[in-house]
């Protein structure tokens, strides 16, 4: 049984020089997906027991240091956030109450 040839699909950067020379790449894209905003590279200096504890939490959850990052610092901006609408939400029912009296 023969193969059947998998369809050409031009990588980004070929696209790219297509469109770089003026000609038409709609046809390679179906608006289907959702951009995704651009990532940003930062630098964060650790102290040594602070890194030592965070290869520590790499090698027990068997991820990248990148990843455990990631992961506490989404944790702690939701914490964050929470803690706001809470402070938010607290703040406006206290006026409510004074205003009553």
């Amino acid at each position: 049984m023969k193969s059947i040839p998998k369809p050409y699909a031009p990588t980004a950067e070929q696209i790219a020089l297509q469109a770089d020379k003026g000609r038409d790449v709609s046809r390679h894209f179906t608006n289907k997906g959702r951009m995704m905003p651009a990532i940003q590279r930062v630098n964060v200096d650790f102290t040594e027991t602070m890194l030592n504890e965070l290869d520590d939490l790499v090698r027990e959850l068997n991820v990248s240091r990148q990843a455990v990052i990631k992961l506490f610092l989404r944790q702690a901006l939701d914490q964050h956030h929470l803690a706001q609408e809470k402070r938010h939400v607290g703040a406006g029912l206290g006026l409510l109450v004074s205003e009553k009296r």
